[in-house]
């Protein structure tokens, strides 16, 4: 007869669940370009720094600036928690998620008017990382997106964003919609972007003015979802020259980011 299985102790149990805990609130970076960043980032806090000696060489400087003891491996051996198809080039990082602060706070209108950019289900960390690095490009307060189905602070997020993440705020919020009105509150002109709309994207800038904007986009397919789309104050599309027109939510991020920036 097999033995009974032991109940483990309640400490026991309890000290698991908090280093699973605690592992889930950290995020390993990776890459020259990322960890540099992460590294030169004062507000960052940095818990472990694994280097190859030749991505050593390349980050003598930063690792000199953030005053970090690295671990060195043997190439070969890379013995960190990230997948090993990721192109690391010798250099991971764990980190703890950045904090932006209150969303009102960041994206208060100071005499300004001020450009958000609102992700609803953009889930791909390649889309969310080439917005965040067109969103600093063009000045953008921040990025807003949903906790749930929403791509999550991640290295090949911050790959992708290559240094964006560390120096573009990329809030996550509980509700969206709750967070649209509350820009609503501070002033802001909502403007969905949808291709089956009649407005043009001209024009919704033009109706808005001199209002702050903040640009919604949805995820490639399904757009939108209703409650988004019914908060919004308008809904305007990019026009497109042909019969047909579709474009990658990032290079149409770049496209509203680059449109509102130039309104009058």
């Amino acid at each position: 007869m097999a033995p009974r299985n032991k109940k483990k102790p309640t400490w026991i149990v309890e000290k698991e669940r908090e280093r699973r805990a605690g592992a889930a609130e950290t995020v390993w970076l990776f890459g020259i370009h990322a960890v540099r960043d992460a590294l030169m980032n004062p507000a960052r806090v940095k818990l472990r720094l694994v280097l190859t000696k030749n991505a050593l060489d390349k980050l003598e400087d930063a690792v000199a600036a953030a005053g970090i003891e690295p671990e060195i491996h043997d190439p070969r051996k890379f013995d960190v928690p990230i997948d090993p198809q990721s192109v690391h080039q010798g250099a991971a990082l764990e980190v703890k998620p950045l904090n932006w602060g209150d969303m009102s706070e960041l994206c208060a209108p100071r005499g300004d008017a001020p450009l958000v950019l609102l992700l609803d289900r953009v889930t791909d960390p390649h889309n969310v990382g080439a917005i965040l690095r067109s969103a600093e490009v063009f000045g953008a307060r921040a990025v807003i997106a949903p906790h749930r189905h929403s791509a999550p602070e991640t290295g090949a997020l911050a790959k992708t964003a290559s240094g964006a993440l560390e120096r573009q705020p990329y809030l996550q919020v509980r509700n969206l919609s709750k967070a649209m009105n509350g820009l609503r509150e501070l002033g802001y002109f909502i403007i969905g972007l949808d291709g089956e709309a009649e407005m043009t994207l001209e024009a919704a800038l033009r109706t808005a003015h001199p209002a702050p904007i903040a640009l919604a986009l949805g995820a490639e397919g399904p757009g939108l979802r209703e409650l988004t789309r019914e908060t919004c104050d308008v809904l305007a599309k990019i026009p497109f020259a042909g019969s047909f027109g579709s474009l990658n939510v990032s290079n149409a991020a770049a496209i509203s980011l680059y449109a509102a920036s130039r309104k009058p």
